[in-house]
Parts: C-alpha cells; sequence; structure tokens
C-alpha cells in the first residue's frame, strides 16, 4: 500500500511531527509513504525519507492552479492508493488538485481541531462544505472533534471515525530548570490564540499570590510569542518567566517540570498532555476540545474554560502535593492506548475501509 501524506509546511507543531512520526511506523508496516508539504519550511521534521515541497504561496492558496497540478504531477509518478491531508491548508489542495486533474486516490483527512471554531462566516461554511463533500473519509482525533465536524457537516455521518494522536516511546533526562530553588510550570505548544498564553499570564500572575517560590517555563515559538514577551514585562514578571523558543527536546523539560499547565481555549487532542502523562508530570488543563476524554479525576485536573482563579487553584494543589494514584493511572493510559506503533496500525485499518489492499 502507497499512502501520500500531506503537511501543511515543515514546521515544528503537532500535526506536522506527528504525521511524520506516524509516516516511520508505517514504513515499518511495509507501507511506502512519500511525504508533501504545501509550503516552505526551515524546520527538521522526524521524517528519514525526502519532503517534497509544493512551494505554494499562502497568498495564492484561495486559487493555486500551479499549486494543484504540481501535487498531481506529485501523485500521478508515485501512484498512492490513499491521499492523507493532515490539517492547515492541505485539504484545500487536495481537493482542488483532484478536482481539476482527475487522480483518483481517495483522500483521508485527519480532523485535528474543532473545525466550527474558525466557521465565522457563510462563505466559510459554503467553502468547507465543497471540501469535505470531496472527502472519502475523516480521522478526528478526539470524539469531540469528530462530534463537531458531524455537527456542522452531517452528510460526513459513517465516514469518520475517531484515531487520536499518539507519541513515541523514547526515555529523556530532564534539564535542569533554574532556579533550582523554585516549583516549576512548564507549559509547551505555540505562541498562538488557541494556546492563550495571556490567560496563562493572568493564572500565573494569580499563582503568585499564593505560592511566592514558582517559576514558569514557556517552550514552544510561533507569532505571538513577542507580544507575550512585552506581556510579561508590563505585568512585571520577566525574573519568573522564561523563555526558550523550539526545543528539540520538550520531553526534557516536561519531565523536570512539577507541573504541565494547558489553559489552551480551542484544542482537538494536545500530544504534550499525553506527554507529560507519559514522562509522569501532573497535568492541569482547561476542559476544551477532546481534552476531558484523557484528563479527569483519575488521571489529572480539569478545569472548566476561563475559571483562572480555580486554574491557579488547582495548580497550588498540585504542586503542595503530587497525586501518585493519578500521576501512575494517567502512565498505564498513555503506555496502553496511546503510542504510535498502535496508533499506525489504526490508520492502517482506516486506509482498508477506502481502498482494498494491494498484494
Amino acid at each position: 500500500m502507497r499512502i501520500l501524506q500531506l503537511i501543511n509546511r515543515p514546521q515544528n507543531r503537532g500535526a506536522e511531527i506527528f504525521t511524520c512520526q506516524l509516516s516511520e511506523h508505517l514504513k515499518v508496516l511495509g507501507k511506502e509513504v512519500q511525504v508533501v508539504a504545501v509550503y516552505k519550511g526551515k524546520a527538521t521534521l522526524p521524517y528519514e525519507g525526502e519532503i517534497i515541497s509544493l512551494n505554494a504561496s499562502s497568498t495564492y492558496r484561495f486559487l493555486d492552479l500551479k499549486g494543484w497540478k504540481k501535487l498531481a504531477k506529485i501523485i500521478k509518478s508515485f501512484q498512492p492508493d490513499v491521499v492523507q491531508a493532515n490539517a492547515g491548508d492541505t485539504l484545500k489542495y487536495a481537493v482542488f488538485s483532484k478536482f481539476f486533474f482527475g487522480w483518483e486516490a481517495p483522500i483521508l483527512f485527519r480532523n485535528a481541531s474543532e473545525v466550527g471554531r474558525y466557521l465565522s462566516s457563510t462563505f466559510q461554511k459554503r467553502y468547507n462544505k465543497f471540501l469535505y463533500s470531496n472527502v472519502d473519509h475523516v480521522a478526528s482525533v478526539s470524539g469531540a472533534s469528530e462530534k463537531d465536524l458531524i455537527g456542522h457537516f452531517p452528510f460526513l455521518t459513517g465516514k469518520t471515525e475517531v484515531i487520536p494522536i499518539g507519541i513515541e516511546k523514547k526515555e529523556n533526562l530532564p534539564v535542569k530548570l533554574r532556579p533550582t530553588s523554585a516549583k516549576h510550570i512548564v507549559h509547551v505548544g505555540g505562541f498562538s490564540f488557541e494556546k492563550n498564553h495571556k490567560g496563562l499570564l493572568r493564572i500565573f500572575a494569580l499563582l503568585k499570590k499564593k505560592e511566592h517560590h514558582v517559576h514558569l517555563h514557556l517552550v514552544g515559538d510561533g507569532p505571538l510569542k513577542e507580544q507575550i514577551e512585552v506581556e510579561v514585562k508590563k505585568m512585571g514578571l520577566e525574573s519568573y518567566v522564561s523563555f526558550y523558543g523550539f526545543v528539540n527536546n520538550p520531553l526534557s523539560f516536561i519531565k523536570a517540570a512539577d507541573v504541565l499547565v494547558l489553559p489552551s481555549i480551542i484544542e482537538g487532542l494536545p500530544g504534550v498532555i499525553l506527554e507529560a502523562m507519559f514522562c509522569k508530570t501532573p497535568v492541569v488543563a482547561y476542559n476544551v476540545g477532546g481534552i476531558s476524554e484523557v484528563v479527569n479525576d483519575k488521571t489529572g485536573i480539569l478545569i472548566e474554560k476561563n475559571k483562572e482563579e480555580e486554574f491557579s487553584e488547582a495548580v497550588v494543589k498540585s504542586l503542595s502535593q503530587a497525586n501518585n494514584s493519578q500521576i501512575n493511572e494517567a502512565y498505564n493510559m498513555v503506555v496502553s492506548q496511546f503510542m504510535n506503533k498502535e496508533i499506525a496500525l489504526k490508520f492502517v485499518n482506516s486506509y482498508r475501509k477506502i481502498v482494498p489492499e494491494k498484494e
């Protein structure tokens, strides 16, 4: 079986990293894989093969005949049994390339968020309806993501299933977080509005009133990073907040943390929570998207969105005394249900639903 994996660009974001990890596991299972990026990018992703770029321009993504044609040429050369579009603009390029240039491979879309949160106009709804009407199957990252998708596009009923994100089984030595006398709170995620860094700073300010010896570590990069750096200075928190940008070893930061926090306002199923559970680091998160499918009173602390005072109190509680029962329950859940080796088998079963495997 041949699978063409379409990603937005080589960037250190969950969708692209997971797609490349999945691709490596698919190759171990004997599948042929080609990864294609819509846009150029500089990141080194966990994929040992060549990543072909369409070199498309986001300015013309709604009418990029040249890019659609280039993708069609790659597909006709590689002859995939399935084209998997993985978040971002990948679905646009897959659907329009197939529509205008007539290749036959079925399209599987990996739905990694809650698409309804981004449909703010009639045009967007109609446009996305056209895209999804040309999809053969959808793999949603969580039950919440699947429910949201079917709620907006009921015609997808019977063409979707839930396949969660997975993580890699690897050992990471913790980094040395400073100051050594502080309790360490870690957040890992791109600086985008979905991750709610401003809300996180407000929570941290509340937390400091209750627990003085704490330090916040922000791991990740993104378009809002400079804005958040300015906000930290405005709030007088420079001595208590550290920025690291992108790091190759986020699990090492998570493992060194006393607690991982995720006050996102939009999520599908964030891999960073699973990584924290694998590292046996306590988790405090907002109840958005599919987070409640992995974080509950047995595995972590779940707070309703925008309850910043409650969030800060939950972090204090976690810092004062780690709940070993929750930590062990969360670890066992991840090891048994969310490792990429097993997730890859779920994707293979999905491919077989829309195309018979060639012998």
